[in-house]
Parts: C-alpha cells; structure tokens; sequence
C-alpha cells in the first residue's frame, strides 16, 4: 500500500456541513474517509467518461471508414414512409 501523504484542502459551509453530517450520523466513521470515498467516486466518473469517449472516437472512426454509398436526407425519408405505407396495407389485410 502507498503511503498516505497529509493535504489540507478548503471547502464550503455547505460541503463541511454535510461531511460532518456524514460522519456524525455514522455513514463514514471519519472526514477522511468521507473524502476518500468522493475521491474514489471521482475517479470512477473520470474512467467511465474516459471510455464514453473512446467508444464515441471508434464510432466515429468506423463511420468515416464505412464505404457504403450515403444516401440524402430526401431519400431516406421516402424510405422511410414508403415502409410505413407498406406495413400499413400489410396490417389492413
């Protein structure tokens, strides 16, 4: 395990408030592990962003590699009510 390194940080009213409220209703058993748990939340929103991020790039890289044929906005709206008329004569007979 690393060893721990003292830090002294400032917060608001409202964040020392409720970091005491935190630990005086015996959520965490100190201010310490009160941020500790923050911090670990933070991290775990960082990687998660961090893979949304990569995920959207390898979409994007993919989309741009795609070598079918774009098709305009004109014509896959005709596709689209041309299906829509097709599935409702389907459901009429």
């Amino acid at each position: 395990m690393e060893s721990a390194q003292k830090l002294s940080i400032t917060v608001t009213p409202a964040m020392a408030r409720m970091i005491r409220e935190k630990v005086e209703n015996g959520s965490f058993g100190s201010v310490s592990e009160v941020i500790h748990a923050a911090l670990r939340a933070f991290q775990r929103e960082e990687e998660e962003h961090a893979e949304r991020i990569a995920s959207i790039r390898a979409r994007v890289k993919a989309s741009l590699a795609d070598t079918r044929p774009a098709i305009s906005s004109d014509e896959a709206i005709a596709r689209i009510k041309n299906k829509i008329s097709e599935l409702a004569k389907n459901n009429l007979t």
